[in-house]
């Protein structure tokens, strides 16, 4: 699965995304006007899809998606210290500092400037093969 996200201002999230927190570009694709049409950004084995808001565009999808509040996305860290302490550099706003949870996971959340949370840990649910 990808998480597909939008976003008012998707430049200066593809920003944090990659300094912040340690995403890597894939495919950034640029409408007429310079606003994110697509963009893919990898980490590790996922990937986020995010794109710039269509105010204005009058489809019922695209109502839709506008309609959408903050998401919050789990992404699996091997170092959650030092992925925090990244983030922070930045300037980042955590919302829950790192912590030991009962089920051994080791993590932390932070919440982007439109809202979203980014929580990384060490937990890595189990992915079914079939």
């Amino acid at each position: 699965m990808c998480p597909a996200l939008r976003y008012r201002d998707a430049k200066a999230a593809i920003a944090l995304l990659k300094e912040a927190f340690g995403f890597t570009g894939v495919v950034v694709h640029e409408n007429e006007d310079g606003t994110i049409a697509h963009a893919e950004l990898a980490h590790g084995g996922g990937t986020v899809m995010l794109g710039t808001l269509r105010e204005g565009d009058d489809s019922e999808y695209d109502r839709a998606l506008n309609a959408l509040g903050p998401a919050q996305v789990y992404v699996v860290v091997d170092d959650p210290d030092a992925h925090h302490d990244r983030a922070v550099q930045y300037g980042v706003k955590i919302v829950m500092p790192l912590t030991d949870q009962d089920y051994g996971s080791r993590e932390y959340a932070a919440r982007d400037p439109e809202g979203n949370i980014w929580a990384f840990g060490t937990y890595a649910p189990a992915t079914p093969t079939a």
